[in-house]
């Protein structure tokens, strides 16, 4: 693993703790990135504004605010518009992923994920090299 891997921060916003853990445990373990988790839109977007971030995952179901309507914040200030944001979801019907395609997220990760491999989609949609080729 490359040293230059071991600079990324990814923030992880989703209320269901126990995912929000293992997708956090996984990026850092596998990917060997920073990770940050934040239980609600609104902690979200502190945390996004609190920055520097070099990726977001976002769960589009959530209470309050759901992921789109976060992410539409995020897209909405200067501060965090430019921020890559891949959203997690369990709903992966082809009108869903059109209309998220539509929205300008880089890319969407079906729940369940495999905890092992999940680093390499994040990494893959954000153009990243993950050094699993020899």
């Amino acid at each position: 693993m490359s040293r230059g891997a071991m600079s990324k921060r990814i923030l992880v916003i989703d209320d269901e703790e126990d995912i929000r853990e293992v997708v956090c445990l996984a990026l850092e373990e596998f990917g060997g990135w920073h990770t940050d988790g934040a239980g609600s839109g609104l902690e979200g977007i502190q945390k996004a504004l609190a920055g520097p971030w070099d990726g977001i995952l976002l769960d589009v179901s959530m209470p309050d605010m759901d992921g789109v309507a976060v992410y539409e914040q995020l897209q909405a200030n200067p501060r965090t518009q430019a921020i890559p944001v891949i959203l997690l979801t369990a709903k992966v019907l082809p009108a869903d992923r059109d209309r998220f395609a539509s929205l300008g997220v880089v890319g969407v990760i079906a729940k369940p994920f495999d905890p092992v491999t999940v680093w390499q989609n994040v990494a893959q949609l954000l153009g990243w090299a993950t050094g699993a080729d020899p």
